[in-house]
């Protein structure tokens, strides 16, 4: 059996404190015993703090290797920009995407995968909500959101789904790029998970493991983001 090859793509907006230790996470999970490679593709967002001397640095000393590679957007694009850059870079054939915030685990990785390489499933979400663990340690705001966000993306979507937000979002290539992407921000959870469904394709969900950080330590997404999410919902299922 030829080997796969994921591409974990991570989009990186002023992530100095945590941006080393996921590059590391990520490339320390071994998905070997499923017959996979991995490449690892960071782009940062111009970031103003120390990020884009962290990554100058991973990638120098990555030079000549062909696992991790590093790209910068010159200004502040957006997360949806971010990850169509990643994508054009993307040479594997299972896609994946990875924040840089800690908040998710690549120890999870395995259990992503096996459902798109099984045959199972094109798509798959890592949901934070599959089980009760999460719920008392996620912002309450943040998490009456999303609730509201999954049920509207479920009643339009049909989706079924339990966590519409995830930051892990994993499908084949192809799947992908057939989607055409054009978010800049926070809305390309909402418009992947659109497309996806109006192609008819099933989503596939997993639990994984959830850390949730405070606004603090830096959490950046709000309550307008919310509101573009809803527009985006919206604009896909009645006027695109």
């Amino acid at each position: 059996m030829s080997r796969r090859l994921l591409s974990v793509i991570i989009p990186v907006f002023n992530e100095q404190n945590t941006v080393e230790q996921i590059v590391e996470k990520v490339v320390s999970t071994d998905l070997s015993a499923f017959g996979v490679d991995k490449e690892v593709i960071v782009v940062d967002d111009g970031s103003t703090d120390t990020t884009r001397e962290v990554l100058h640095k991973i990638r120098q000393n990555e030079r000549g290797t062909d696992i991790i590679r590093v790209f910068f957007n010159r200004l502040n694009l957006g997360k949806g920009t971010t990850v169509r850059v990643g994508l054009m870079y993307a040479r594997g054939d299972i896609i994946l995407i990875q924040d840089a915030d800690l908040e998710y685990d690549p120890a999870d990785y395995p259990e992503l995968i096996r459902p798109i390489l099984s045959g199972q499933a094109q798509v798959v979400l890592g949901s934070r909500f599959k089980t009760r663990k999460y719920y008392t340690r996620y912002p309450k705001t943040h998490l009456i959101a999303n609730f509201v966000l999954t049920a509207v993306t479920n009643l339009l979507y049909g989706a079924g789904i339990t966590d519409e937000s995830t930051c892990y979002k994993v499908a084949t290539a192809d799947v992908f790029r057939s989607l055409n992407l054009k978010c800049r921000g926070f809305e390309f959870c909402p418009e992947f998970v659109a497309k996806v469904r109006k192609k008819g394709i099933p989503i596939h969900e997993v639990p994984v493991r959830f850390n949730p950080r405070t606004w603090d330590e830096g959490k950046k997404i709000g309550w307008k983001d919310g509101w573009q999410v809803l527009k985006t919902l919206l604009y896909y299922r009645f006027f695109d």
